[in-house]
Formats: C-alpha cells, sequence, structure tokens
C-alpha cells in the first residue's frame, strides 16, 4: 500500500523561465518539449542530497513522481522534499515497490490541491539512433570557471527553480545487452550529478527513457556491468563510457505495470 505523503506548507520560490525558452534555434518540436519538461520535472531533495524526477500519474490529490532508485536509497524513514514546477516544496514519501529486476527505478507520493502536469508516455517502444532527445533536471552543483581552470564550486541547493536545466543532444547506442539497473540506452546529452532521474523527452516532449548514468563515471568500467555479470570488451567500454545512459521507455512502462499487479 503506498504511503501517503502528508501536505507541507509550500515554500515558495520566484519562477524563473529557463534561458532555453528564449534561445531555442526551432521553435517546433523544440519548444514543445522544452515548455513540456519545464513542467513536469521535479527536484527531489534527500537527507544528504538531491535528485530530479518526472510526474507521471495523479490520483485526487495525490501525485506520483518517478525517479532513480539510486536518488532516494539514502533517506526512506525521513522521507523527501519535491521542488515542484510551480516553486512549492512538498514533503513527500517512497511508495513501496515490485522490483524483481533491480531496476534502478523508484517512485515518490506527494500530496497538493494544485494542478501539476503528468509527463505523455510515447506510444513506440523504438528508440531510434540519431533521434534528438532532451534531458531536464536540477544539476546539485554550479562550477564557476576561469578559462578551463574550476574557480568556485556552489551548492544550488537554495537555488530553487533556477537551477533547472535542460540539454539536447541525440541517441546514439542502444545496446543488445542491459546494463546493471536496466540501462540501454547511451545519448550525447550532457548532464551532471543532481539531475540523474530525471526525464528524456522526444521533440513531442514524450517520455522515452529515465536518465541516470553520467559519462565517464569514476567507477570506470565496473559501472558498465551488464546484467549476466559480463563488461564490454575494450573498444565497446571506450564507446559507451563516453555517453550518458537512459532506461528505455519499454523498461520503465514494464516497471510501471507490475506495480498495478
Amino acid at each position: 500500500m503506498a504511503l501517503l505523503a502528508t501536505i507541507f506548507s509550500p515554500i515558495v520560490y520566484p519562477h524563473t523561465v529557463p534561458n532555453f525558452l528564449a534561445s531555442t534555434p526551432h521553435p517546433g518540436f523544440e519548444f514543445a518539449a522544452a515548455r513540456t519538461a519545464s513542467k513536469v520535472t521535479v527536484r527531489i531533495f534527500t537527507k544528504s542530497g538531491s535528485g530530479s524526477g518526472v510526474i507521471i500519474d495523479r490520483k485526487g490529490q495525490n501525485y506520483r513522481v518517478l525517479t532513480n532508485d539510486h536518488v532516494v536509497v539514502d533517506s526512506p524513514e525521513s522521507g523527501y522534499e519535491v521542488l515542484t514546477p510551480d516553486g512549492k516544496i512538498y514533503k513527500a514519501q517512497q511508495v513501496p515497490t515490485v522490483n524483481p529486476h533491480s531496476l534502478d527505478l523508484a517512485l515518490v507520493e506527494f500530496t497538493s490541491g494544485e494542478n501539476y502536469q503528468s509527463v505523455q508516455f510515447s506510444q513506440s517502444p523504438n528508440i531510434s539512433e540519431g533521434e534528438v532527445v532532451y534531458v531536464s533536471g536540477f544539476p546539485a552543483w554550479h562550477f564557476v570557471f576561469n578559462g578551463d581552470t574550476i574557480t568556485k564550486v556552489e551548492t544550488t541547493r537554495d537555488w530553487g527553480l533556477g537551477a533547472f536545466k535542460l540539454q539536447a543532444g541525440k541517441i546514439k547506442m542502444y545496446l543488445g545487452k542491459t546494463l546493471v539497473g536496466g540501462y540501454k540506452v547511451g545519448f550525447t546529452n550532457d548532464f551532471t550529478q543532481g539531475m540523474s532521474g530525471g526525464p528524456v523527452l522526444n521533440q513531442r516532449g514524450e517520455l522515452v527513457g529515465i536518465s541516470g548514468l553520467l559519462k565517464y563515471p569514476f567507477q570506470g568500467i565496473n559501472a558498465f556491468i551488464f546484467t549476466d555479470g559480463t563488461k564490454p570488451n575494450k573498444a565497446d567500454y571506450r564507446r559507451i563510457e563516453s555517453l550518458s545512459w537512459a532506461i528505455p521507455i519499454a523498461t520503465v512502462v514494464n516497471f510501471i505495470q507490475e506495480q498495478k499487479k
């Protein structure tokens, strides 16, 4: 049975219109994806960090957010806070799930009387190499550079909606075997710590995956273990580590269907 979140007297941050809305080169599909991303992407605050998520469903005043399991693993008992697209923050709780394949997916629930948009799922399970996709979320850190040198690192925990980021890119690889956690789709978009659990959207603004595995992880090849226990060969590893990775929509849909049984 789902743990129902208690509503929290929300903190309201000033709404900031993301820069990409003004600078989008093609105002058709790209604008639709950007607009959707800004309405369905949330930030999840845990006891020791933060991640991102996407609103997928509403029942009455209860909203469900899909995210990565590794985002919420550190404070399931104490709960979380969710920053919604209007700048409000609500108390939230993790929803117990059936996860026989140990996917890096989790559900979080919060309660609100506001009307928030839920993401639309892509009706096609197929993702094509070369397809344009958009990744959204809330980076945990802001790096200040002087040339190529990082001179300052700032936390974005108190930035509200100002931390929101959208990155465009393309699907580059679709693995024949699945990586641990359910990862299978490699894309060129850059995303950083704190954006894990955020949506991967197609040009129509439909959900095609959940991001969660960064480029060039510090674990090296040990971050890319297949579910059968093997690792990629050296040539494949070099390609794999240069991409960001997502759990594909077909896997996401199966995970959600498991919860309804």
